[in-house]
Order: C-alpha cells, then sequence, then structure tokens
C-alpha cells in the first residue's frame, strides 16, 4: 500500500490537491495499490481502474460543461468507497452474497448525486451479508479486523466502509443504518458516523434491510465533511417511496449550554473500560456547558429490543426469499437463520408489534420533549473476532443496545470520537434528536471534535495518527434551509435578544465586517439599547461595521421577521467580502438625533466604552 498516497486527506484537502495544477489528479489515482487480502474490500480499487478511469472522463466532461468552474463541482477529484449494498452502474451489487450478485445498471440517486458534485467512486466496501449484523463478520468476504487492533471486530454492518476511512484510504465512504449499521462500526474505529433522519438521503438503488426504517449513513473523519457528503447526497426523490421533504424549520444548532439525556444506570456488560470512556466523555460534555440529566431508558430499551424480537425480520426475509428458494446454501449460515425466523410471526403479530412501536414511540417523544438531544455510548462494549464467531446472536444484539432504537422512534443520530480506552481501543458516543435535527447534531458535533483538540486531549484522524486541529475544513456554506442574517446590536451572543434567535434553532455562523458603506448610530429611547445600521452612499464616509452571522431555518424566518420592531427592518446587507446577506437595517427617520457610534467600530465596542474603567 503506498503510503504516501494514503495521508488521510479530507476532501477539501483532496479538492485543493486535484485542483492545484501541480499533480495529475488521474496519475494520483492510478497509485491505488491495495493488498490481496484487505477484506475491507469486496471491489478493491486497483481491480477497477477502468472503471475509475471512466469517472474521470465524466467529470472532465462536466468541468467543460461549466465552462471550467469549478466551484460548481465541491467534491471535485475527491475518491470515496461504497457498501456493496448500493449501486453504482458498471459494478456488481454483491450485498456480501456472491450469489446474489448482479452488475447495476444505473447509480443509486445518492450516488449519481455525489459524482455530479464531483467525486469519484473508488471500490465497494465488505459488510455482513445484507446487512444483517452490527459485529463485520458475516460475509464470505472475510471478517473486517479493527483498524486500531485487528483481533477485535470492525463493527458492523458498513465494516469495510468504516475500516477504509479510518486507515485514510479515502475521506468518506457510504454505508446504511438501519440498527446502528453506520454507527457502531464508525465508534469501534474512531471516525464520524452520521445516521440522518429518516427519509432525507433517498434509498434508491440500495438493497433493503428494512425498507421501512433503512438509511444511507456518511462515514468520514470528520464532522464537517459527514455534513458536506449528506448535504449533497440528500433531498426528496420521487422514485422512493419512503422519501421525504425536508422540515423548513428544524432547528440549526443546539443551545449553547444544551441539556443532555443520558442513561441512568448505563449497561456495559462487565467492560470498565468501555464505562471509563463514557464518563471521561460525559466529563467533556459538561466542560463544554451542557447539563446532564440521567433518564430512565426502558422505552428505549424496550423499542430496541423490538427491531430484533419482533416481526420486522420478515423485512429481511423479503429481500432474500427468492435466493433463499433457489439456493439457501448461498446464503451465510448466520444470516440465513435470522431471516428464516421470519416464519415464526403472523400477519396479527406484526400488526401487535406496530401498535407497540407507537406506544413506546409516543414514551420517547415525551422523554425527548425534556431534553435537547441524547448523549449514550455508541456502542455498550467490542468484542473480538473469535467472541463473536463463538456467540454470533447473543453478542451481536447486545451492541445494538444504544442504536436499534433510533429508526424506530424516528430520530437522526451522529456518531463521534470520543478518545481512546486504556486498552487501545477508540471510545465513541452518539448524540441522538428528533427527525430533522440533522444540522443541529453537526453543528454540535464540529464543536465536539474541535474541543477534544483545543483541550489537549488526544484527538486523531481515525487510525491514521493526524491530529483532527490539523485536517482543513471544507468552505462553509449556508444550508438549503436556513437563511443568513447579519446582526449588528442586542441578538449578537450574550446580548439581551439574542435568545430570540437561539429559540428559533438559528446557528452561529461567524463575526465579520460589513462593507465599507454603512454607519451605526446608538437609537435613543430603546429598551433594550438598540443600534441602528444606515448604508451611506460613496460622498458620506461609511465604515465597516463588526456583525455576527447566523443562519436561520427558513420556516422560522417569517416569524423572526414579524418581531421586528420599527424603525429596525430586515433587508440586504453587503459584506466587507462581498456577500450579500440578510440583516438588520434602520429607518432614516430614526436616526435624528441619535449618537453616531461609528467611529467604535460596532456595538459591542460600544457598549465596552460606556463601562467605568479598571
Amino acid at each position: 500500500m503506498c503510503k504516501e498516497f494514503f495521508s488521510a486527506r479530507t476532501i477539501a484537502e483532496w479538492r485543493r490537491d486535484c485542483c492545484s495544477g501541480g499533480m495529475d489528479p488521474r496519475g494520483l489515482f492510478q497509485r491505488f495499490e491495495i493488498g490481496a487480502r484487505d477484506p475491507a474490500w469486496i471491489a478493491p480499487p486497483d481491480e477497477n481502474k477502468n472503471l475509475i478511469q471512466r469517472q474521470w472522463d465524466e467529470l472532465e466532461a462536466r468541468v467543460e460543461e461549466a465552462a471550467g468552474d469549478l466551484a460548481a463541482l465541491p467534491l471535485y477529484g475527491a475518491p470515496f468507497a461504497v457498501k456493496d449494498n448500493i449501486d453504482v452502474a458498471g459494478w456488481p451489487t454483491t450485498a456480501g452474497c456472491p450469489g446474489f450478485s448482479y452488475t447495476a445498471k444505473s447509480d443509486a440517486t445518492v450516488i449519481r448525486r455525489l459524482r455530479q458534485a464531483g467525486a469519484i467512486v473508488v471500490g465497494k466496501t465488505n459488510l455482513d451479508q445484507f446487512a444483517t449484523g452490527l459485529v463485520g463478520v458475516r460475509s464470505p468476504y472475510g471478517a473486517v479486523p479493527n483498524a486500531f487492533r485487528p483481533e477485535y471486530i470492525a463493527g458492523g454492518s458498513s465494516s469495510g466502509s468504516a475500516s477504509v476511512v479510518a486507515r485514510g484510504i479515502v475521506p468518506f465512504a457510504l454505508g446504511t443504518d438501519t440498527a446502528g449499521s453506520g454507527r457502531v462500526p464508525a465508534g469501534m474505529n474512531n471516525i464520524v458516523g452520521l445516521k440522518p433522519t429518516r427519509g432525507w438521503l433517498p434509498a434508491t438503488g440500495v438493497v433493503p434491510a428494512c425498507r421501512t426504517l433503512d438509511c444511507v449513513s456518511v462515514l468520514a473523519l470528520t464532522v464537517e465533511d459527514a455534513e458536506l457528503v449528506a448535504n449533497i447526497a440528500a433531498g426528496f426523490d420521487p422514485e422512493d417511496a419512503y422519501s421525504r421533504e425536508r422540515s423548513l424549520s428544524a432547528p440549526l444548532d443546539l443551545p449553547e449550554r444544551p441539556r443532555f439525556g443520558v442513561p441512568r444506570d448505563p449497561e456495559f456488560f462487565g467492560d470498565g473500560e468501555a464505562a471509563a470512556a463514557y464518563a471521561a466523555a460525559l466529563r467533556v460534555a459538561r466542560e463544554m456547558g451542557a447539563e446532564i440529566v440521567p433518564l430512565d431508558f426502558a422505552p428505549f430499551a424496550a423499542l430496541a429490543a423490538l427491531l430484533y424480537e419482533g416481526p420486522w425480520v420478515a423485512e429481511r426475509f423479503a429481500v432474500v426469499e427468492p435466493l433463499w428458494k433457489r439456493d439457501p446454501e448461498a446464503i451465510h449460515p448466520v444470516v440465513r437463520g435470522i431471516v428464516e425466523g421470519a416464519a415464526r410471526f403472523t400477519a396479527t403479530d406484526t400488526f401487535r408489534s406496530e401498535y407497540r412501536r407507537a406506544e413506546l414511540t409516543r414514551l420517547i417523544d415525551g422523554v425527548m420533549a425534556s431534553v435537547d438531544g441524547l448523549l449514550v455510548p455508541t456502542a455498550p462494549t467490542v468484542f473480538t473476532i473469535e467472541q463473536v464467531l463463538a456467540e454470533p446472536t447473543v453478542l451481536n444484539a447486545r451492541l445494538g443496545l444504544h442504536t436499534n432504537f433510533a429508526n424506530f422512534a424516528d430520530l437522526c443520530a451522529l456518531a463521534l470520537p470520543a478518545g481512546m480506552r486504556g486498552d487501545g481501543l477508540p471510545a465513541g458516543v452518539t448524540l441522538l434528536a428528533p427527525a430533522w435535527h440533522d444540522a443541529a447534531l453537526a453543528s454540535f458535533g464540529r464543536r465536539w471534535q474541535a474541543h477534544w483538540s483545543r483541550s489537549g486531549r488526544e484527538a486523531k484522524l481515525g487510525a491514521t495518527g493526524r491530529d483532527y486541529a490539523a485536517a482543513e475544513p471544507p468552505p462553509a456554506a449556508p444550508p438549503e434551509n436556513a437563511v443568513r442574517l447579519a446582526v449588528v446590536g442586542a441578538h449578537l451572543r450574550r446580548m439581551p435578544l439574542n435568545a430570540q434567535l437561539t429559540s428559533l434553532g438559528a446557528a452561529f455562523v461567524e463575526a465579520t465586517w460589513t462593507a465599507r458603506e454603512y454607519r451605526l448610530f446608538a437609537l435613543a429611547g430603546s429598551e433594550p439599547a438598540k443600534p441602528g445600521l444606515l448604508r451611506v452612499g460613496p460622498e458620506e464616509d461609511g465604515e465597516s461595521i463588526a456583525v455576527e452571522l447566523w443562519d436561520l431555518p427558513v420556516g422560522a424566518f417569517g416569524l423572526f421577521t414579524a418581531g421586528v420592531p420599527p424603525p429596525l427592518s430586515i433587508g440586504s446587507v453587503a459584506l466587507l467580502d462581498g456577500r450579500i446577506v440578510k440583516g438588520f437595517l434602520c429607518e432614516p427617520y430614526a436616526l435624528a438625533g441619535a449618537r453616531d457610534i461609528t467611529h467604535f467600530g460596532g456595538w459591542r465596542a460600544y457598549l465596552d466604552s460606556l463601562q467605568p474603567a479598571t
């Protein structure tokens, strides 16, 4: 394997290198050399160089269509891997079962969108067969080892995707997540696992596990990259009967001091290292200002048990039934034993279980309303490959304790690295929140990774040894379901009216400056005290004024604007770097007699000047 090639680049770094002109991207891709015995791959890059070359030809044609404007290709040149239950045109799809294999005629919707953004598929990855398992060993292509200690499991079912990301071979990979398959392997390999709101990323072209619950997931080295990929791949798809339109009013951030629910009596099955790592992670959350709220997790555990013990196994059997009738021996024996369990359930059982699911979900909705999210261990423990092979079903079920309930309860989730255990294995935690809180979880996740790095704790990218702080993030862009708003006065952070933004789920973006075309005034008689921002002509000696940018959910923008009192209004504000955003402006009539405070450069500096000297 070429160590110089595999350098744990982020998406932004891949894009930079491919756009720099200092190297030939095609030649870069030809340097993939995957060991013949690497069980993370089913279709490795070095066996599919013609398919990779064809994608480069198509990408160059798109560049020509865009007149060379690479800004239209945010993933330009970024290689990625695909779990082998997701279709890529011209590649075989096996779902981890050679007897099931077929050559895909077209890309899955998520693949098409990522390739249109400039990404290149370089290989298909191993998985627990038919995405049935959380262990990564139920595959005729071999058990995928943990990226840190090979005698341990990598987790599943997206085991191969997690492994190639953790080792820095690709900056991101796609998996799927029905019961935790995109979160458990992320936690066991020190990477990020984004499980979106069900139906946000379309499943067209994905071999189902449980079609009513399945999610396409993203595994990446950083939250920034995972969120970027998800935003590009996501969006309503009329060809997917379970696709949903994204909420326009969901929050874009968690509160500065969030309330996180945690299990009152967490179960680690005797794993002291896992217990210690989780306790350390909760201390980090408190350092970040979070309030930890112990909860009774009985409803969550009961709902999680329904997935493995209830009739939803019939959904898995529906996928494999034709192969089972034709050649049952082609199915992995553990997987075959699981799906054959569908025969135990009647239609009446199915409806009774659905009623129970609805009852438990209603209880969980009540719990979730009392907190801003859950913060749980991604997996309660980790096992060796030998242990799992000896006791495959019981140990597998234990790993889903904090993951199985998420899709049943319509929650989104984000698995995050949480340092290293004393035995050299990674620890992981998972944030969960109600549907469509994906952006809010990602916002906190970015803060989480940055805090680990700043606090001096070990914060590495996967198993690469590279520091998180050294990674180049992708350029920030406003989410599609957000309005970017410039605030100049009482709505700034830690100012009296800031809660009007945060209560609507707004997310702080950055502190910046207006163009040199504005003057700032302290309005007389306003309560609380407010400034007025006025745009002036070139002859009136305007200046740059300090502002903060916030992203406000589109669905909340009208409500927020309706509460803006005169003489203030919301208009278009020009920034120093040329961007145009919405922002607070003041009607000129109100400035008669107001104090001109432009020379202070901003509202916060003006207020500081009013404080007595110390």
